[in-house]
């Protein structure tokens, strides 16, 4: 089987706290590291350099360059020569502080793609439970890439503790709606830390989102098939009846049996995890791929999109 998550002479580049994640890869370590302990668990305690690419001794790419793994002189991606290279240690050292005070725990770190993305999960000490016992945690998430195009980018991720679904929040910026930071400049950690004082008005925001969703019945079955259709719209191939596509009647399906469905019952809160629970259990070929694409690829903004659009249709209701 294929995997998103790196495998490095047979051995998962992964470290979790807790339950085993996913497919079962990677190296249980105790809840209580250091981040710097956590990285070298991870197996990310490596440097990215950047060389010029050379033939036959000359140097074919002008201002372009190698960005490649010190430690086994990996290929990562092409870069600019004025590409920031930001190492793994002072991706984890941003949460020295957070976990020094108490604030947060490490959770899990890894590597995907081949080493071209790093992550650190961290579990914040912030959680709410509603609905009788629906309880959503909050964690936060720093991504360093190794590859040309991706920028640093720091995100609350609310994850509801019955199902495991997950959503990750842009932390507002005066400049923008995400911590996300660019490599044509030097990671400053500080300018990092200013924006972490908006992460805790954004988990509120969830839990208000949350509980309003949950305070709003689906008026009938034809609006709650049109959400689906909306969120999983018409592909290519297929003819459906009622459904635009086949998620859109998995989605529908898992209404009634997905994890924690007795929790605001025939809600529009329901109803939004319908979709968290399909992009994070079922849709895509493995479980590492399934993470990858709620993080990073298309899934993440899918679920967005499914939130705006559960408090569209709960306003309607």
């Amino acid at each position: 089987m294929a995997h998103e998550l790196e495998i490095v002479n047979g051995v998962a580049q992964m470290a979790y706290a807790g339950e085993t994640p996913w497919h079962g890869l990677g190296t249980k370590v105790p809840a209580d590291l250091t981040p710097a302990q956590m990285q070298t668990a991870a197996g990310l305690d490596w440097k990215v350099a950047k060389s010029p690419l050379m033939f036959n001794g000359n140097n074919v790419a002008g201002d372009k360059m190698a960005l490649y793994r010190e430690s086994d002189g990996k290929f990562l991606d092409v870069v600019s020569e004025t590409w920031n290279p930001v190492q793994n240690e002072e991706a984890f050292d941003f949460f020295n502080e957070f976990v020094g005070a108490g604030d947060m725990e490490m959770h899990t770190a890894g590597s995907l793609k081949d080493g071209q993305i790093v992550w650190a999960l961290a579990k914040v000490k912030d959680s709410f439970d509603l609905f009788g016992g629906d309880q959503v945690d909050n964690y936060l998430l720093f991504t360093n890439p190794h590859k040309f195009g991706r920028g640093i980018d720091i995100r609350m991720t609310p994850i509801r503790v019955v199902c495991n679904n997950t959503l990750t929040l842009s932390i507002a910026t005066k400049s923008a709606n995400s911590v996300t930071l660019n490599h044509r400049k030097q990671f400053v950690k500080e300018e990092a830390l200013e924006a972490m004082g908006a992460a805790k008005e954004q988990f509120d925001k969830y839990k208000d989102m949350a509980t309003f969703l949950g305070s709003k019945k689906i008026k009938d079955a034809d609006t709650l098939i049109e959400y689906f259709n909306n969120v999983f719209p018409k592909t290519n191939g297929g003819k459906f009846e009622k459904f635009a596509s086949r998620n859109a009647e998995a989605a529908h399906a898992v209404m009634e049996t997905q994890p924690g469905a007795k929790y605001a019952e025939g809600s529009w809160w329901q109803a939004f995890n319908a979709v968290t629970f399909m992009v994070d259990h079922q849709m895509g070929r493995s479980n590492d791929n399934r993470l990858y694409n709620s993080w990073y690829g298309y899934n993440k903004d899918r679920k967005t999109k499914a939130a705006n659009l559960a408090v569209e249709y709960a306003e309607a209701a």
